[in-house]
């Protein structure tokens, strides 16, 4: 059952669900739940600050990694993204993060276990998602339009380092007023991960990111 909320006009995609307070160690954001129509998935938004007083607030908007995010696998950079974001818009005091149940590039789970497997035996992040019968990037942003309707957000100061983001947000009517790099924890078992990003997917991964200390992102 939805709360009694209004829904953006174009909510044909996924309806807002309800929301709750959540603690993290950086500070108290609230999170928000969605369900994808065509999927039943379920997608959140952590919010913190007011981000409806129309100035553009610091965004990312970050697909889930089960590996990266929550087992803190070091094959790529995806959960130290996770959490230098909500750092970062934590010491903003405001701000809001998208997080899209498109788990490795849109393949799914068991499909990013067996590209990881074509990576062992040679191939690169690329290279495995082609040879499985998938595009390099099979994710779909349309999504982020009604989530970011949702909170009356025009324009964000994005954090990412892919310009497809950037282009899909502007095709949705969504501002990108300021790009924030999010370079973090290049280490010894993700540099070709982000080498095969900057070289084939285009990202912009320079400077490059500093090795990570222990216990730093």
């Amino acid at each position: 059952m939805q709360d009694n909320a209004a829904l953006p006009d174009n909510a044909a995609l996924l309806d807002y669900v309800t929301s709750c307070t959540l603690p993290t160690p950086w500070a108290q954001f609230t999170l928000h739940a969605f369900v994808e129509h065509a999927t039943g998935k379920e997608h959140l938004a952590m919010t913190l600050g007011d981000i409806k007083d129309g100035e553009p607030p610091l965004a990312r908007i970050h697909s889930e990694c089960l590996t990266g995010d929550v087992m803190f696998s070091q094959r790529c950079d995806c959960g130290a993204q996770l959490e230098g974001a909500l750092k970062k818009i934590a010491a903003e005091g405001r701000g809001i993060l998208l997080y899209l149940r498109q788990e490795g590039r849109g393949i799914g789970l068991v499909n990013k276990i067996r590209a990881y497997r074509l990576q062992e035996a040679g191939a690169d992040t690329v290279e495995a998602n082609l040879q499985l019968g998938f595009h390099a990037d099979a994710r779909n942003y349309e999504l982020v339009l009604p989530m970011l309707q949702q909170f009356g957000i025009e324009a964000v100061r994005l954090m990412t380092n892919n310009p497809r983001k950037i282009a899909a947000l502007e095709k949705l009517g969504i501002k990108v007023a300021d790009r924030v790099p999010l370079l973090v924890n290049r280490n010894a078992f993700n540099t070709g991960y982000l080498d095969t990003k900057q070289a084939k997917l285009g990202h912009m991964m320079t400077p490059a990111a500093e090795p990570a200390l222990d216990g730093e992102l």
